[in-house]
Formats: structure tokens, C-alpha cells, sequence
């Protein structure tokens, strides 16, 4: 069983040798359960002894785990009934392999407290030591009335002089034997842990654990009633991971890409554009914002006349108008407008649409002026005829709202004023 101890072991350390892993060290309270102690009648946990843990662990996928621990301390056991006075206290150093069960990775997001279990087998030495004797060599005998003698009680010693009462001094001078057998001084061990895992940080966490122990041998106390001796043993450890720091929810963006990123693709970045969502096509300056050479208040995208003369009056497609012209403009604006708002705003319709169409088209026959379709309105003229129609007013609304056009709300808007101002 040794053998396998070793190999499992050794299979183990080659395992996280090229692996990520987590090294633990702690303190505990160790309490001995064995044949010495069950007659004590005060403190149970008066014989509890300082015990130190520490070791390395390999988590493999979310729950499941392998660790080796190694346990250095001192287990004690001490009867103190009428019955028995029996004592002893162990130096105990063991090694141990164990397969753990995390559960603080069982969704997505981590806990930051969340409990695990273990269960191994360990190799452990012992050397079961007797305080029998005080400082000055004499033997402990414990007498009826609760004292402590340097001689054996009995008749004759009752009033001897040199019956004097001695105190134990705590000090484990004398290796205990059995007179019997020849019993070993190590042996095989069943760890089994329950625990609660606290997260400290990315790779810090605290662990409160209780341990119970089962000895494959019912020497460690040097007497041997039946059943195997048994410790329990509780807990606080430190453990730190060498992971790799888990990757968060930025890990993958290139911030550096959106930094450099241009959504309308008008040679602008987006942080340095003023214009955001400029149409394709269109010149910018160097803020992103469309040029208007002429400056005459219409963008050069958008403008039907490139070359307005400084200070001359234009109409929404840049065109140029005069005084006359302009208050005539004005008027069928002004009547347009109205005659909008009380039919097609109110209850649009393709006849009503029909109906400005055909006023539109004998105002355009009396003055024998035409109006340019300014470059971001002609994919509406279906039929490249120059002339945005009731017909292809309606389609381009459909279009709209079945996601095949490239309208939207606000361009939708100018194409219904062009209509009614071409």
C-alpha cells in the first residue's frame, strides 16, 4: 500500500509540475479520539493540541481536484477519572493525496463563498510519549483521594513520612511500549475534510475546514482496547493560485479598433467627428462635417447649385432664387404648408398625393422651371424621370418600413418636402 502511496504521489507531482496549481498553508486544532481520554472528566477539548498543514492542489475543470498535504502537530489524551489515569502525547507528521470537490465554479460567475469535500489516504508517524515521572524522577501514583504520591498507595504507607505528594510537571519524558506487542510507529491514514472556501481576491482565498481522521491503527496512544484511534482536526488555511488571471468581459474588445473606428466612413475617426452618420459620398472637413463651398447654408451633398453667388438667396436645395421669385416661393410655401397640414398630415393618402402631383406638374408647365432632385433623394425616382411622383412617394415609405430601403425617418421627411416643393 506504501508502494501505491508513493507512485500516486509521484504521478501527482509530475501532473502539476507543467500544470497551474495552488499552494495552501495553515494552522490547526488537533483532538486525539482513542482508547486514552475517554475517561476524562473535564474539558473535552482540553487535550486539544496546535497542529500546522500545508501543501499543493490542482483544480481540473470546474469541481473535481487533486492535492497533496502534508500535517505536522501534536495529539494528546489524558484520563483523569478514578478509573484511570492514563496519558499520553504524539508528535504526528504525515503526508497525504486527496481528490476535492470545489463548488464555488458551478455557474458562470464564480462565488466568492462556496463550500468543498475531500477524501485521500495518507501516511502518518507517531511516538506515543508518557508524562510518568516529575522533574526530579519520582513516579506518579495517584491515591484515592485525588493526590499524587511519590509511593504506591497501601496500608503501610498511609503515614509513611516519605509518602509525599508530588504534581505532574506536563513534561512527556517516557516512551511508551506495549509489553505485548511490538507494534509499528507509523501507519496508513483516512482523511476526509468538509470546508468553506472564501475568496479574497483573483487568486487569494481563505479556507475553514474540519478534518476527521481515521488511523489504520489503534496504537497511536500505545493501548490497544479495539477500534482504530481517530483525530479530528479544525482548520484556517491560506491558499494562493497561480492561474492565469480569468479573463473578463473586455478581454476580447481591440480598444484600439474603436478608437481608430469611422462608422460613417467619411475619412473622419469617430472621436474626432463632429458629424457622426454624414451620408456616403458626401465631402467633409476636417471635423467630419459636410462642406459648403459656396456658403450659401446648403451642403455641397445636398446642394443643386454649386457656385451661388456670395449673399444670394437660395431655396432648401441651394438653388438660387430672386426677390420675386422668393415671394412667390414663399406664397406657394405658405399655401403648401397649409394645404399639408390639412390634407396630408391629417389623412395622407395616395389620391391625396395624386391631387398635389397634378397642381404641382401645371405650376411646372406655367413657369417652365424645373427642380433638380438633390443626390441623396434620386433613389426615390424610380423611373429616372427628374420628377418624384405620388407613386414613388408611397413605395419609398413601404420600402421604409420593410428594411429594403436606405431611408430613414429624416430623409423620408426631406423627400416628402421636396415633393411638395419641386
Amino acid at each position: 500500500m506504501k508502494k501505491v502511496l508513493v507512485i500516486l504521489s509521484l504521478m501527482s507531482f509530475a501532473y502539476v509540475a507543467n500544470a497551474q496549481f495552488g499552494i495552501t498553508a495553515g494552522v490547526s486544532g488537533l483532538k486525539f479520539n482513542g482508547d486514552v481520554g475517554k475517561e476524562r472528566n473535564s474539558n473535552y477539548f482540553g487535550d486539544a493540541r496546535l497542529g500546522y498543514n500545508f501543501g499543493v492542489d490542482y483544480r481540473v475543470g470546474k469541481i473535481l481536484g487533486f492535492g497533496l498535504n502534508g500535517v505536522y502537530g501534536t495529539l494528546q489524551g489524558t484520563d483523569n477519572s478514578a478509573n484511570s489515569h492514563l496519558n499520553f502525547q504524539s508528535k504526528i507528521m504525515g503526508g497525504e493525496f486527496n481528490v476535492m470537490a470545489f463548488f464555488d465554479k458551478l455557474k458562470d460567475t464564480a462565488k466568492a463563498a462556496a463550500p468543498f469535500i475531500s477524501v485521500g489516504i495518507g501516511y502518518l508517524k507517531f511516538n506515543p510519549m508518557g508524562d510518568l515521572k516529575d522533574q526530579n524522577g519520582s513516579t506518579y501514583n495517584y491515591w484515592s483521594d485525588g493526590s499524587i504520591r511519590d509511593l504506591p498507595q497501601a496500608p503501610n504507607n498511609a503515614n509513611d513520612p516519605y509518602a509525599i505528594v508530588i504534581k505532574r510537571d506536563y513534561k512527556y519524558e517516557t516512551e511508551l511500549k506495549d509489553s505485548i506487542a511490538n507494534y509499528s510507529r507509523s501507519c496508513l491514514y483516512i482523511p476526509i475534510n468538509l470546508g468553506l472556501k472564501f475568496q479574497m481576491g483573483i487568486r487569494t482565498s481563505v479556507r475553514f475546514a474540519v478534518n476527521y481522521n481515521i488511523a489504520l491503527s489503534d496504537y497511536m496512544d500505545n493501548y490497544k482496547k479495539g477500534g482504530n484511534d481517530s483525530w479530528i482536526a479544525g482548520n484556517i488555511s491560506l491558499n494562493y493560485n497561480f492561474a492565469p488571471k480569468p479573463k473578463d468581459e473586455y478581454t476580447n474588445i481591440d480598444f484600439t479598433a474603436i478608437d481608430d473606428s469611422d462608422y460613417d466612413k467619411d475619412g473622419v475617426v469617430d472621436t474626432k467627428d463632429d458629424c457622426l452618420g454624414t451620408p456616403k459620398g458626401a465631402k467633409v472637413n476636417g471635423h467630419g462635417c459636410p462642406t459648403d463651398s459656396d456658403g450659401d447654408g446648403i451642403e455641397d451633398y445636398m446642394d443643386a447649385e454649386a457656385n451661388t453667388k456670395p449673399g444670394a438667396k437660395v431655396d432648401g436645395f441651394g438653388v438660387t432664387i430672386n426677390e420675386e421669385d422668393y415671394a412667390h416661393r414663399q406664397l406657394e410655401w405658405d399655401s403648401l404648408a397649409i394645404e399639408r397640414s390639412e390634407g396630408f398630415n391629417v389623412a395622407p393618402s395616395l389620391n391625396y398625393l395624386k391631387q398635389v402631383e397634378t397642381k404641382s406638374k401645371d405650376l411646372k408647365e406655367k413657369s417652365g422651371k424645373t427642380t433638380k432632385i438633390p443626390a441623396e433623394l434620386q433613389p426615390a425616382d424610380i423611373n429616372k424621370d427628374g420628377y418624384i411622383s405620388a407613386e414613388e412617394i408611397t413605395k419609398s415609405i413601404d420600402s421604409f418600413f420593410d428594411g429594403a430601403s436606405s431611408f430613414n425617418v429624416e430623409k423620408l421627411n426631406r423627400l416628402i418636402d421636396f415633393f411638395f416643393e419641386q
